[in-house]
């Protein structure tokens, strides 16, 4: 008996599904011998009815669109009453069983209904939700690195701090054992030697003349020395004539002491510039020239300020060797703190810090800022430019 329900269940499937497919009167008759067979073999009306709505519910319904289902549902039923026509020859509950089963299918149209409205709301919740949880997991990853740069970030300060106090400590240094050794010693032999010149006075007028020419020397050297302190502290000259002046005063004094040739090309609208936009320029070329005089082994250098369209650009370029730039920017020591020093200095001001350094090439350091508001009037795109070289 199982076995001829499931045959029948199988036949009702297809037969049903050509139905709704061709939506032929052909197609019906089909449904007529299915409910001979049925009668053959010894069902009911009711039964068909649950062959009926169990495979209309469980195959049919689930995969079709939710809009389509309620026609769907009124073909399946007209497929149903004609297929239980000859069983409704021989029993009189068919009719029964029709309103019944109609009943049943505007009820189960109704739920069906209502259920594929629920699994859309669902459908959406869940997907706003996946939504929302996708961006708080993104938004947490975010404050996460953000964190972690802010992590490397204080570290980076805390270090770079260690090492200006450092730095500024070993220039005390250096500089209390200049102002001990040279000028203390300098004036204790000068207070010697006029000591010895007031004896001399009474006795020896004849060397007179040769002891006050040496003292004059030690003085001389002392304002010297002096003076080399006063224009390494903040050059008089940077205030009073401009910063073409004082490049051009600080790298005469650079060759003297280093023998590196130096040369400068500068447009003479730059001295418009405001007193901090041009104490920044020196600064950065003066921090570049101590560094070549300390680790690049160059020969020449050149320096080159162009105006450029809103901006001035300052490039300071040697024929020395070259070093790895990001080696060197990751790690510890004065040249990196210098470094540092001449971007932050240039940040300061609106500015940005570039360095290039290529095997055979030298290194070249390049820094651009803002023209921005300048003193008097705006430079003209003629402006004259001033070129030095020293020797």
């Amino acid at each position: 008996m199982k076995r001829k329900l499931h045959n029948l269940s199988r036949r009702y499937l297809a037969a049903l599904r050509m139905h709704l497919k061709e939506r032929q009167p052909t197609s019906l008759e089909s449904a007529r011998g299915l409910g001979s067979r049925a009668l053959a073999a010894g069902l009911q009306t009711l039964d068909l009815a649950k062959i009926h709505e169990q495979t209309l519910v469980t195959k049919i319904l689930p995969g079709s669109p939710a809009r389509k289902r309620g026609a769907m549902i009124k073909q399946a039923g007209i497929f149903f009453a004609v297929a239980i026509t000859p069983i409704e020859k021989t029993h009189r509950s068919a009719r029964d069983a029709t309103r019944h089963l109609n009943k049943s299918i505007e009820a189960l149209s109704r739920r069906t209904v209502e259920l594929a409205a629920s699994n859309l709301e669902l459908s959406l919740e869940i997907t706003q939700r996946k939504g929302v949880e996708a961006a708080l997991k993104k938004s947490e990853l975010h404050y996460s690195q953000l964190l972690e740069q802010s992590d490397r970030f204080q570290e980076q300060l805390r270090r770079l701090s260690r090492q200006i106090l450092s730095a500024q400590e070993d220039e005390r240094k250096k500089i209390s054992r200049e102002l001990h050794d040279v000028i203390a010693q300098t004036l204790t032999g000068i207070n010697i030697r006029l000591a010895a010149l007031k004896k001399e006075a009474a006795l020896n007028i004849k060397g007179l003349d040769r002891n006050i020419a040496r003292t004059q020397r030690l003085v001389e050297h002392s304002v010297n020395v002096i003076h080399r302190f006063a224009r390494e502290l903040r050059p008089a000259v940077l205030d009073d004539l401009g910063l073409i002046p004082a490049l051009h005063a600080f790298m005469k004094d650079f060759t003297e002491r280093t023998g590196v040739r130096t040369g400068l090309t500068a447009f003479a609208a730059v001295e418009r510039l405001d007193t901090a936009r041009r104490t920044v320029l020196f600064r950065v070329a003066q921090e570049a020239l101590t560094n070549v005089a300390r680790h690049a082994r160059a020969s020449s250098v050149q320096v080159s300020i162009r105006e450029l369209p809103g901006r001035v650009c300052m490039e300071i370029s040697d024929d020395g060797k070259s070093f790895q730039v990001d080696q060197v920017l990751g790690g510890r020591g004065s040249k990196r703190l210098g470094l540092l020093g001449m971007r932050e200095r240039l940040e300061m001001v609106g500015g940005s810090f570039d360095i290039q350094s290529k095997t055979g090439t030298g290194t070249k350091v390049i820094a651009q800022l803002p023209a921005g508001r300048t003193r008097g009037n705006k430079a003209s795109n003629g402006a004259s430019k001033i070129k030095s070289k020293s020797l």
